[in-house]
């Protein structure tokens, strides 16, 4: 009783010190005169007044805690911050090394927070060691007063006001005007460069975000001025060439379609580990979905005075982007699908109701709905129709599948077509490979495409590594036959089988021409890790 006696003297004592501070908690605190000197407490049981006081004393306690605690939140309001340069704030990003973040000017220890995040551990820690802005502009719902609020409790200090940004690059280094990039992305290159979304944020919504938008360049990008933007078209004869301004552009009737995009190399890392191949390590991320605005491609050439050809003839693209000889990425598609405006093609100018962000293309780009992200040629600075396909080493010697038992000694490009239309498609983003589930009930997640505009009609997971199949429940927007340009999000909740300690899940989708994924990845493999479609697989843990 003697330590809870002196905790509410001491309690106020502290308080009583603070007579400088403008708070009016301090200023009350401090109306108790410093020569106050506690009497001795009768408590025992035999006294009348013993309830009163054991009353009085812990309010007493209350109070003195209360006013310890004011009395550090006083002073540390009087003290200065705490700072960290963005090279220490970067080196927590751990939970051995504690979880910081930044909001602003502020630094914050969210370590214990993590847990409780309501999107998930995994949500949160995409920000560990860096600022929340990136990740607050993808969901807004978190710059609310009572967020901020929460996030205060967390606060350890101020980032110096004298840390400045990384140096940039020589000015002599091509990549040097790049533009800045989402943090969420997971980086395959840097120069040129070439990222995906984590899977946690691949799934969340239907269209994809653009600063999440995987992106997929081959060269630098090129910084373009909207004014003085010029497409050239090549007519059908030399006088009905076009030289299109954007503002020529928007003169075109308006088309709008929803998109999915998918890279050739999407799961890639999954061929490397049968045999190794040539490319990017693209994990299940290299595809994302937008809405599309723009002109239609067939317009635009009907302008120019083409028509079908009862030949074979292509269009051929030209980007505006080029390396340091001056050669410019290059692709083609047939002429028939161009001029086809159930095809709709497009010249497009916007992304998700915006202009396109530069890493996708700005001012103009090509959207081929069902095709091969490769042929949606970015920085769109020449179109022309011609009778071969484009002679670009991307279209020629690039982007073109082989059987497995042909290596770099033997292959011959010539011998195989440009891949057009891609294979049905899916993968698991919910749960993440090696993850700990609940028992009981497990939900899975993921996504499901096809390419030439074939609709997904089943998704089906297992839980035991194909021995036995659920069918999933398909979200996303209704697919039009034959014009299925976008993908369907899918999810299976179902129960854990009594006394499972792994799942070794499995989805496999199935398209409106019964196309079906192949089971395994090793008789697909090719030299350069394209068109991996097998079976998507993760192995997880049940939480005892």
């Amino acid at each position: 009783m003697l330590l809870l006696h002196r905790t509410v003297v001491l309690g106020l004592r502290q308080a009583c010190r603070l007579k400088s501070t403008p708070s009016k908690l301090c200023i009350q605190a401090c109306s108790t005169n410093d020569s106050f000197q506690p009497q001795p407490l009768s408590l025992t049981s035999g006294d009348n007044c013993g309830t009163r006081r054991w009353k009085v004393m812990g309010t007493l306690l209350g109070l003195g805690a209360v006013l310890a605690y004011h009395d550090h939140q006083c002073r540390a309001s009087q003290e200065s911050p705490r700072t960290y340069t963005k090279e220490e704030v970067s080196s927590h990003n751990t939970p051995e090394t504690r979880i910081w973040v930044t909001l602003g000017s502020e630094v914050f220890d969210v370590t214990e927070f993590v847990d409780l995040h309501p999107g998930g551990p995994s949500k949160l820690m995409l920000a560990a060691g860096g600022p929340l802005e990136p990740f607050w502009a993808l969901y807004a719902v978190h710059n609310q007063s009572h967020v901020r609020e929460l996030l205060a409790q967390y606060k350890i200090g101020e980032l110096d006001p004298e840390d400045k940004a990384a140096p940039t690059l020589e000015t002599s280094d091509p990549y040097a005007d790049d533009p800045m990039r989402h943090p969420a992305l997971k980086v395959n290159s840097q120069r040129p460069f070439n990222a995906e979304p984590p899977a946690e944020l691949l799934t969340e919504n239907y269209i994809t975000p653009n600063p999440i938008f995987f992106t997929r360049n081959h060269l630098p990008v090129p910084n373009l001025d909207p004014d003085t933007y010029r497409l050239h078209v090549v007519g059908a004869s030399v006088s009905q060439s076009l030289c299109l301004s954007l503002d020529d552009l928007y003169k075109f009737p308006k088309h709008e379609i929803t998109v999915t995009l998918q890279c050739a190399g999407n799961r890639r890392s999954e061929m490397t580990r049968v045999k190794e191949v040539k490319g990017l390590e693209w994990r299940i991320g290299a595809i994302s979905t937008a809405r599309w605005a723009g002109a239609r491609l067939c317009d635009v050439l009907a302008q120019a005075g083409h028509q079908l050809s009862e030949t074979d003839a292509h269009v051929c693209f030209e980007g505006l982007d080029s390396d340091p000889t001056g050669t410019a990425y290059g692709a083609s598609i047939p002429l028939a699908r161009a001029m086809d405006p159930e095809a709709e093609v497009l010249l497009a100018y916007e992304m998700n109701g915006q202009p396109l962000p530069r890493d996708h293309g700005f001012p103009v780009r090509v959207v081929v709905p069902g095709v091969v992200g490769g042929r949606h040629v970015k920085w769109l600075g020449r179109v022309s129709v011609e009778p071969e396909e484009s002679y670009s080493h991307w279209q020629r010697r690039d982007y073109k599948g082989f059987s497995p038992s042909v290596d770099w000694d033997t292959v011959d490009f010539d011998s195989a077509p440009s891949i057009q239309e891609l294979p049905v498609q899916s993968a698991i983003t919910e749960p993440q490979d090696g993850e700990t589930v609940e028992s009981g009930e497990v939900t899975v997640k993921g996504y499901a495409w096809s390419g030439g505009g074939r609709a997904v009609i089943r998704v089906d997971v297992s839980l035991d590594g194909g021995l036995t199949w659920q069918a999933a429940e398909l979200h996303g927007d209704e697919q039009r036959p034959r014009k299925a340009w976008a993908w369907r999000l899918w999810q299976l909740q179902a129960p854990v089988p009594a006394g499972q300690k792994e799942l070794n899940i499995v989805c496999k989708a199935v398209d409106d021409s019964y196309n079906v994924q192949p089971d395994t990845v090793a008789p697909i493999w090719n030299l350069r890790g394209v068109l991996s479609n097998a079976w998507h697989r993760v192995h997880v843990y049940v939480a005892p």
